[in-house]
């Protein structure tokens, strides 16, 4: 029992290392010695074992401080890889990356409509498995699967309770099974803060509010440094803030909230309105599109300079804008980050944002709240779904530990 222990402890922080030299890149024995208070020989001895398994590589030597350069350690990009899986309501995307972020496969692009779809699932498994086959990848070599999702999303049961119904058991376990893939899932949007809180501008920042401008409007929250879920897993329904009282219906069943009057679903059906109504834009070629092409050109033609496409925007801005002095009012966070699809049209959306905070926020909060744009736009969520397969890495062998502590003190 004592050598079992032994082997997991050393397991265990061998998976610790992977996981943090996943996040930073590249550390030395110091910096990893002072991250999980060991000695640096403990530490040293599981480099050298990462190193002869395969996992790690040495990276070269960290600027000099006034000593011996330290060496520096990093993840062999080819050890494993991750499947990442970024869904809206009407599209999917899978996209195979290496240890170190780098796509190692095309990405693969699909409509699959959620809403109503009982084939919706047995045919993301067909495409996850068809995927898997043709970039040749042995599954033993995927460390695991990452999806983000739209809908109430249970983290720890792994269920989505809006879409995807997997029957009697939980969505989880119906995709590994299926497809014999360690899987975890998210909502899309606090994946979508998890990419920023690890690789993107917020990575040095405790309170951050992540919009996630899509076919809704998500809310990634991050709060003390870390991904805010509230009680049940579902904090940051940021689409159903009611905006109005006679505004148009929700999907929700209630009127005026934030989606049914601003996200980019409306927009384009507010196009597609607009065109038959004799509105003059270089959309008219589009009315007939489906509405994600519609929504795509939309921003393609406000960049462009097209009025109509522009007004629509400044409408659905604006809207945002005031839901955002809400937000601020309640949470005083220090950033706030539009990301997501729309993030492509940020700067246009900025001006009409900003009109509605100068309106609607009280200037001595709204004043210490930065607004930017994400780096990572629509790549966002793909990048936080990569990442939760990381944050989720030492999972096994932590309930590995947990099982034989319990078998022990049984005895």
């Amino acid at each position: 029992m004592d050598i079992k222990n032994k082997r997991l402890k050393s397991s265990q922080l061998k998976t610790m290392i992977i996981k943090q030299l996943y996040f930073d890149k590249g550390l030395s024995c110091a910096e990893l010695s002072d991250l999980f208070a060991k000695s640096i020989p403990i530490i040293s001895k599981a480099i050298n074992e990462l190193i002869a398994e395969g996992m790690v590589v040495e990276q070269g030597h960290a600027p000099s401080s006034g000593g011996r350069r330290p060496q520096t350690y990093s993840l062999k990009a080819s050890a494993l890889y991750i499947l990442a899986i970024a869904m809206d309501q009407l599209s999917t995307r899978i996209q195979l990356f290496d240890l170190l972020n780098n796509p190692v496969a095309e990405q693969l692009n699909f409509e699959l409509e959620l809403l109503n779809n009982p084939e919706a699932l047995p045919s993301l498994v067909t495409h996850i498995n068809t995927y898997i086959a043709d970039t040749g990848t042995d599954t033993n070599k995927i460390a695991g699967m990452g999806i983000g999702m739209p809908g109430f999303v249970n983290v720890v049961q792994g269920i989505n309770y809006t879409y995807l119904d997997a029957g009697d058991q939980s969505l989880t376990q119906y995709l590994t099974n299926a497809t014999g893939i360690p899987a975890y899932i998210d909502n899309d949007s606090s994946l979508i803060a998890l990419a920023e809180q690890k690789f993107g501008l917020t990575k040095s920042q405790s309170n951050v509010m992540v919009i996630n401008l899509g076919w809704g409007i998500g809310l990634g929250m991050i709060i003390g440094g870390e991904i805010f879920r509230g009680h049940n897993g579902f904090a940051g329904e940021f689409s159903h803030i009611p905006i109005s009282e006679d505004g148009a219906l929700c999907v929700c069943g209630k009127q005026g909230c934030l989606e049914a009057e601003a996200s980019m679903l409306v927009v384009a059906q507010k196009a597609r309105q607009g065109i038959i109504q004799g509105r003059l834009s270089t959309l008219q070629t589009m009315k007939d599109e489906p509405l994600e092409k519609m929504g795509d050109a939309i921003m393609d033609a406000a960049r462009s300079g097209d009025h109509f496409a522009i007004d629509l925007l400044s409408e659905a801005g604006y809207k945002i804008g005031k839901a955002l002095a809400i937000l601020i009012h309640i949470m005083n966070p220090q950033t706030i980050i539009l990301s997501g699809r729309g993030a492509r049209v940020g700067k246009l959306l900025m001006a009409p944002i900003q009109h509605a905070l100068n309106k609607y926020c009280i200037p001595r909060l709204a004043i210490n709240t930065s607004l930017l744009i994400s780096e990572f736009g629509y790549d966002s969520e793909i990048i936080g779904a990569a990442v939760l397969v990381m944050e989720n890495f030492d999972r096994e062998n932590q309930q590995q530990i947990l099982t034989l502590k319990q078998e022990a003190m049984e005895k």
